[in-house]
């Protein structure tokens, strides 16, 4: 019996310059990114395409280096931000055995040479191969090879050969080489695919290839235990898939997602035809799981036949369709817990030579959205939280939270000289419209800023959506405890708790909250330390809600008051469906008022249902009658310091008597991993100019913030006559290969040309 109907989605709103249909190509998954190179339909394409899977935006970058010429049927393995590409065919009948690599950071092609292996030529031209990455090495399996003289002929010969190719770290190859194997290997063939599975903790990764082409379709599941090099044919249960080629196999979890290709026509018909086999494409899905290696069925195993009616079960019209067209050669990516699957060809028949390539997009959801990182603070104002989240690859909008919190105050204190934040990190006030836009993308790679030719600014940039990722972001805290004068430095999931003084006032220190989720619905109070002010919630299991978002952000002015039912923590799971964004209209609004604390957590949704909510926050309120944020912030390094400049904040309220600068830094030495209760900050300037220059001294002891890329840390405030307002928060990104070997010391020579990108 078929398992339930898996949930497909077809992307429909995209912009950007959207590739032309095509079979054959490939495409790789870095973070949000899918990068699609090659194939072919009326000529092969040398163009790189990258489709962002959150703004859903499909761009060409400015590619650069030793472009390659453009391939079909190659191998595409992806390691970080590079891809290494090999082989494929770049004309009809000319195969190619070269190897390139990009450097997606960069966007940066460079064509390698191997060495080859020891006692054996390195790998002949071919197609339709696969090439795995596990690891530092690339496993090279099969494909199709061309042993013709004559340049316009073709004489095919499937091959069965194994080379692994060892990466070097971060940029190139060392060499081929043949492993030796025990026991019989898969029979020749091409069009097959290849996945790795590392498995559960303690098992060894082991390589399964399915399928494929060797005169006729197979059907064959082939499993190579990677330590011991050993091939085999593992049992199975439940209904194996018909034999295919040109299919798609991804692994999600411990899942194996088999989705289309070609499959023999006789299997459907049952009549032999006097033209010859002949084969049809296949719109049909199976699912491996590989702890247990059974197979299920997600959808009647129904091809989609040109003239006879005969359609995939699900499939409806090309505009309103709950399932994709049936098709091979198409690709297939995973990002986090969805399945993408791009073009391909829907031709029925390959006899009858009626082959169309689908220019359609879609994906299909296999769990709830993971629990996002902790809501952060992008402007507060007197009754406004502007706030907004990191997005999440599987969410397809979100569910925003929040709890009034009321604080046992202790008297005012006045003349600090400190400023005041409650806020996790990111953007800030000039920073507002900027993150709106890219907010509106729902692109975190457009809120990312990168650092070029020695300066770092919050406002201009080239094509951000080329390069992934850096960043130099200004970030904005909230005017938390404005009435006593305290700075409250908090970054993204931790909350702030008094600690020493700096230079004789109060100073407070870093110490994270952790929230335990019971059934999406209670939490744990954080614990208090003793000399830290008491804070009471208003009702701790009671959370109100505040919308539904399809954004990254919102800009907060009240919540819902619970209906008679009382309020619903957790959308349930019994028959879902995603909440619109007015599910909560009809509810009584209750308005943010001023100086008061909130806490805020979000959830993402999507088909599966609703995912865990973020770890909370907790953002405060304006008082009347403090100065804004600065704004502008820019950042310009010289050969050994950094200069910073900004602007006065938008609102003044009364005349700027002076601007407090602050860097973070660890209080303890001798180690790289920082305790959050071990985390500070100095003040470095303080006074009435809107700029100020960091020493080298300063920056030797700056702490490196890992918490989310690698950056030094900056806060900056006002100060008017009623004391300081919230301070503006700026990540200075730093270059992580360099940071390995500096020993984690904040790097003055970041370029834009030197790999940036990390793993959200």
């Amino acid at each position: 019996m078929a398992a339930e109907p898996p949930l497909w989605k077809r992307v429909h709103s995209v912009t950007g310059p959207t590739p032309r249909a095509r079979h054959g190509h490939r495409a790789a998954a870095i973070r949000e990114l899918i990068v699609v190179f090659g194939g072919g339909n009326e000529g092969i394409s040398d163009e790189l395409h990258v489709y962002n899977t959150v703004s859903r935006q499909w761009f060409l970058p400015a590619v650069r280096g030793d472009i390659p010429p453009g391939c079909a049927a190659h191998g595409f393995a992806c390691e970080g931000t590079r891809i290494v590409v090999f082989g494929g065919m770049v004309e009809f009948g000319k195969y190619s055995s070269s190897i390139y690599e990009l450097q997606a950071s960069r966007w940066l092609w460079k064509k390698l040479k191997p060495r080859p292996p020891k006692s054996a030529p390195p790998p002949c031209p071919r197609l339709g191969h696969s090439f795995t990455l596990h690891g530092s090495k690339c496993y090279l399996f099969g494909g199709l090879a061309n042993d013709s003289e004559d340049p316009n002929g073709n004489v095919p010969r499937y091959l069965d050969d194994f080379y692994e190719l060892e990466l070097q770290t971060q940029s190139g190859v060392k060499g081929w080489s043949i492993p030796e194997t025990k026991g019989v290997g898969p029979c020749p063939r091409e069009s097959h695919t290849c996945v790795v599975y590392s498995g559960s903790a303690g098992s060894s990764p082991k390589l399964y290839i399915f399928g494929g082409m060797c005169g006729q379709r197979l059907a064959d599941l082939w499993q190579l235990d990677i330590e011991t090099m050993t091939w085999s044919l593992p049992r199975t249960t439940g209904p194996c898939p018909l034999p295919r080629s040109l299919h798609s196999s991804n692994v999600i979890g411990n899942q194996m997602y088999l989705f289309g290709g070609w499959v023999p026509a006789e299997e459907w018909d049952g009549k032999a035809n006097a033209l010859g086999p002949e084969w049809i494409c296949t719109s049909s899905m199976s699912v491996l799981n590989l702890d247990t290696m059974t197979w299920s069925s997600l959808n009647p195993e129904v091809p989609q036949q040109s003239g006879s009616g005969l359609r995939s079960a699900g499939v409806e019209d090309e505009e309103g369709g709950r399932w994709p067209k049936a098709r091979a050669g198409h690709c297939a990516v995973t990002i986090a817990t969805r399945l993408y699957i791009w073009s391909g060809r829907d031709g029925y028949r390959k006899n009858w030579n009626y082959q169309v390539c689908c220019k359609d997009l879609w994906y299909l959801e296999t769990e709830k959205p993971s629990s996002p990182a902790a809501v952060f603070l992008v402007k507060s104002t007197i009754n406004m939280l502007h706030v907004a989240w990191r997005p999440l690859p599987a969410a397809e909008c979100y569910l925003l939270q929040l709890q009034p919190v009321t604080h046992s105050l202790s008297p005012p204190t006045s003349g600090s000289d400190l400023p005041n934040t409650s806020a996790p990190p990111p953007s800030t006030g000039q920073e507002v419209k900027r993150l709106q836009e890219s907010v509106q993308s729902k692109s975190e790679t457009a809120r990312d800023i990168g650092c070029a030719d020695g300066s770092c600014e919050g406002e201009n940039g080239s094509s951000l959506q080329e390069r992934p990722v850096a960043e130099c972001r200004e970030d904005i805290c909230s005017a938390a405890d404005q009435n006593r004068g305290h700075f409250r430095p908090v970054t993204d999931v931790c909350a702030a708790e008094s600690a020493p003084a700096v230079n004789g006032k109060p100073f407070d220190q870093v110490r994270c909250v952790s929230m335990k989720e019971q059934n999406g619905a209670s939490q744990q109070h954080r614990e208090q330390d003793a000399s830290s002010q008491q804070t009471k919630s208003c009702e701790d299991s009671t959370w109100f809600n505040v919308g539904i978002f399809r954004t990254l952000f919102s800009e907060v002015t009240h919540y819902y008051l619970p209906s008679e039912g009382g309020v619903t923590n957790r959308i349930s799971d019994s028959e879902w469906k995603i909440p619109g964004p007015h599910s909560f209209e009809a509810q009584e609004k209750q308005e943010l008022a001023p100086g008061v604390s909130y806490r805020f957590r979000v959830a993402g949704l999507n088909s599966c249902g609703q995912g865990d909510f973020s770890p909370v926050s907790e953002f405060k309120t304006c008082q009347p009658g403090f100065p804004g944020a600065p704004s502008a912030v820019k950042i310009t390094k010289a050969s050994d310091t950094v200069h910073i400049t900004w602007e006065p904040p938008t609102s003044l309220s009364g005349k700027i008597l002076e601007y407090s600068m602050y860097l973070a830094v660890r209080k303890t030495r001798g180690s790289n991993v920082v305790k959050p209760e071990e985390l500070g900050f100095i003040r470095i300037y303080r006074g009435t100019k809107t700029s100020c220059t960091v020493s080298a001294t300063h920056l030797s002891n700056a702490h490196i913030d890992c918490s989310a890329r690698p950056a030094v840390v900056f806060r900056i405030a006002a100060k008017n006559e009623q004391g300081y307002g919230p301070a503006t928060q700026i990540r200075w990104l730093q270059d992580t290969s360099k940071l390995k070997s500096s020993g984690s010391q904040p790097d003055s020579s970041f370029t834009e040309d030197e790999p940036k990108a990390t793993r959200g």
